[in-house]
């Protein structure tokens, strides 16, 4: 059963799914905008994430938000996200339709499947995730830096991974790969 608070956004997607039939060069005004405001969570002290109650998304097109501060932050946020989006794709996604997640290559870390699973319970305390080629360090931790992480990694596999400042997790693999064909049991 559909959410009754959606009806509105669902019949402005409509329209501008009808509008969008007359125009080729879409623009964000072209899509349904939905605007709210979100209470504000406590963070940790010394945490790297700076809260933004506000939040503006494209109905229908969940990778496609912005967020800030204020309300015009948030909208601002959005129109880059947008602008940048359009620049770096062919197409844009009819206004009004449903915009299936895309979710990120895995390749690589496929390719570190047992170093991966096991990299995971050590360094995170986790049994299962899904990482992408994209995951980062920065993914599972809110401190300034990736130096605590960094720091175990080297104490648990005898690599450091300091220098790889992004903290992409198929990186760090291949790093360990290197040095440890075979990766040490959990």
């Amino acid at each position: 059963m559909p959410n009754v608070r959606d009806v509105p956004w669902r019949i402005r997607a409509a329209w501008a799914f009808a509008v969008s039939v007359f125009k080729r060069d879409w623009t964000l005004d072209d899509y349904p905008v939905r605007v709210g405001f979100r209470p504000l969570v406590e963070l940790a002290p010394g945490s790297r994430f700076k809260p933004h109650p506000w939040r503006a998304l494209v109905f229908n097109w969940p990778a496609m938000f912005g967020s800030g501060v204020t309300k015009n932050e948030a909208l601002e946020e959005l129109r880059r996200n947008f602008e940048q989006f359009k620049a770096s794709n062919e197409s844009l996604p009819r206004p009004g339709v449903k915009v299936p997640i895309e979710f990120a290559a895995c390749d690589r870390v496929d390719r570190h499947g047992e170093l991966a699973s096991i990299f995971l319970k050590r360094v995170f305390g986790m049994d299962s995730v899904w990482i992408s080629d994209e995951s980062t360090l920065w993914d599972f931790h809110t401190d300034e830096t990736n130096e605590n992480l960094a720091n175990k990694i080297k104490a648990i596999y005898g690599v450091d991974v300091s220098d790889i400042s992004s903290g992409n997790l198929a990186d760090i693999f291949d790093r360990i790969a290197e040095h440890q064909p075979f990766p040490p049991s959990a």
